[in-house]
């Protein structure tokens, strides 16, 4: 090699120099070709700079080249090169199949879990009611492009969770299993635009259920969204995101998350500002500005259990999203009422083997307000589909459910699952509801 060479040449010169005594002109001769000794090793090295910076630059760009390839290859596990692209495609899903095992009540609006309309004072006629549903199943693609200042993420994903209900209540349903939108948002330098998981809620922390809803006490939704997030490589986050807000209203709501995450777990803050907007008798749209917060977090109690839990504090709802299991907001008098609820999910997983998990789970949200609240006074006298007030045992005070499940893995690829689950609601009446089920799950994924 060169480099062997020169070295060669530099020992042969130093030794030849260590053997001509500086003052002695007999050894002229022998000085002089030293002199062209030293001046073709110049040369040489001179010619190797050359040859290093092509080298080098040669090297580089063939870096970039693989660099390219490994991102369309690879950037996303068990995905593939789209033909003629330089896109990587991911195709996922699972089909899954429930069977549920009401032991009581069975609530009429959800298969799954539905506390908040749970039966009161066991009066539902269909006690003991037994389901099956595939409507869980789930299909979703995922890309990744590469640009030169990092890749183009894009995912879109759905199930049939159509919330057909008629089916479970034993009518007719004339739409059942219908294809649902979950995800469809695309992620670029920091950017993510489109339906995707709310910045307010707190997804890491939320513990594995069997049942598809799962413990209540949680924000809970999927809206349009721009978000942006800066994340450091020593485990801070931070994320900023403008959602779709309430159906009418003028602005979208605002949020602001802040995290941290190590090799012991993680920690979150997170606030939202949203705008709550309805219709009065008479017409006129009336709105009212709210709050919330949210702390969540999961510690590694050691290398196979995990304790997580999450806390949020909001001033009014609609359809969950804010926080499942709170309730509507009210207009009376031309003002909108917001109830104020706070909630809690703890959960903890333990990991026995590669085969089989286990996890116990407690959600709980309360109202904190009294019957005597102009809310609740005024969400009493919201009148029903026969013109009578609906009365205070139609506001829920309190909600509690646990859950408590294992998953077995006996192949890859494949999951069954069994879960007990319990429940209580009580109205602000004082009328209680119990909530007594087992849902078995059987699940295929592929890819």
């Amino acid at each position: 090699m060169k480099i062997n060479k020169i070295v060669l040449t530099l020992l042969a010169a130093g030794m030849g120099a260590g053997l001509v005594p500086a003052a002695h002109a007999a050894d002229a001769d022998r000085i002089a070709q030293m002199e062209q000794q030293l001046k073709a090793l110049q040369q040489e090295i001179d010619a190797m700079k050359k040859g290093t910076a092509k080298d080098v630059t040669e090297l580089r760009d063939q870096l970039a080249v693989q660099s390219k390839e490994s991102v369309v290859g690879g950037d996303i596990p068990n995905s593939f090169r789209m033909p003629n692209s330089e896109t990587s495609l991911r195709i996922y899903g699972y089909a899954e199949a429930d069977l549920i095992k009401d032991f009581k009540g069975t609530p009429g609006s959800d298969r799954f879990t539905n506390l908040m309309n749970q039966p009161l004072n066991n009066s539902n006629p269909t006690q003991g009611k037994t389901a099956l549903t595939a409507e869980t199943s789930r299909i979703g693609f995922e890309t990744s492009t590469p640009t030169a200042v990092g890749p183009i993420h894009t995912q879109v994903e759905g199930d049939f969770y159509s919330y057909c209900t008629a089916a479970f209540n034993g009518g007719n349903c004339s739409s059942p299993n219908n294809f649902r939108l979950r995800v469809a948002y695309g992620e670029y330098a920091g950017w993510m635009i489109g339906q995707n998981w709310s910045t307010f809620m707190d997804l890491d922390d939320g513990p594995e259920t069997v049942d598809f809803n799962g413990p209540i006490g949680m924000p809970f939704s999927r809206p349009v969204q721009i978000r942006y997030t800066y994340a450091l490589a020593t485990g801070e986050t931070f994320k900023a995101a403008l959602e779709n807000p309430t159906d009418g209203a003028t602005r979208p709501n605002v949020v602001l998350f802040a995290g941290k995450t190590g090799d012991w777990g993680g920690v979150n803050a997170r606030v939202i500002s949203h705008e709550q907007r309805g219709v009065d008798a008479t017409g006129n749209s009336i709105s009212k500005s709210g709050t919330g917060f949210g702390l969540g977090g999961q510690y590694k109690l050691t290398s196979d259990l995990t304790l997580m839990g999450q806390w949020a504090k909001v001033d009014g709802d609609n359809d969950n999203s804010l926080m499942m299991g709170a309730n509507y907001p009210v207009i009376s008098a031309g003002s909108m009422l917001l109830d104020k609820s706070s909630g809690f999910v703890l959960g903890l997983t333990n990991v026995f083997s590669e085969k089989l998990r286990a996890t116990f789970a407690y959600g709980r949200v309360q109202s904190q307000l009294n019957s005597s609240d102009p809310y609740a006074v005024a969400s009493a006298a919201v009148l029903d589909s026969n013109n009578n007030p609906v009365g205070l045992g139609s506001i829920n005070k309190t909600l509690a459910q646990w859950h408590l499940n294992f998953i077995y893995t006996p192949i890859k690829n494949v999951d069954l699952g069994a879960e007990l689950i319990g429940g209580t609601r009580t109205t602000f009446a004082g009328d209680k509801g119990d909530l007594s089920r087992m849902n078995l799950l059987a699940r295929y994924s592929f890819n």
